[in-house]
């Protein structure tokens, strides 16, 4: 079992910054893939990025790509998600996920992800 909890959300302005954390506790924190995803009101939750359980690989979706950075610290049992260039259309809840996945073409998939966090509310204002 892992327990996943995220914070860092907020209210920014358009072109803002933001920096969301997940913490992590319970089983070896550095087996696992972990993932970021959103879900805004009325939409499919929908995959931001992802990181290998060691940190060496990440990927991200094309709609966020060159604006967020995801990164992982294993001593701490952390990851993090730097959101810049923040738009509106960024709005939405965040989680965190970890997968014991090793193979990266099944991380922009949320069934992939066994353990989930309870969310974080990003809102970006125009």
């Amino acid at each position: 079992q892992v327990q996943l909890v995220e914070s860092g959300g907020g209210l920014v302005q358009a072109g803002g910054s933001l920096r969301l954390s997940c913490a992590a506790s319970g089983r070896t924190f550095s087996n696992y893939a972990m993932g970021w995803f959103r879900q805004a009101p009325g939409k499919e939750r929908e995959f931001v990025a992802a990181i290998s359980w060691s940190g060496g690989s990440t990927y991200y979706a094309d709609s966020v790509k060159g604006r967020f950075t995801i990164s992982r610290d294993n001593a701490k049992n952390m990851v993090y998600l730097q959101m810049n260039s923040l738009k509106p259309e960024d709005t939405a809840v965040y989680y965190c996920a970890a997968s014991l996945r090793r193979s990266s073409i099944y991380y922009p998939t949320a069934s992939t992800y066994a353990y989930w966090g309870q969310g974080t509310q990003v809102t970006v204002s125009s």
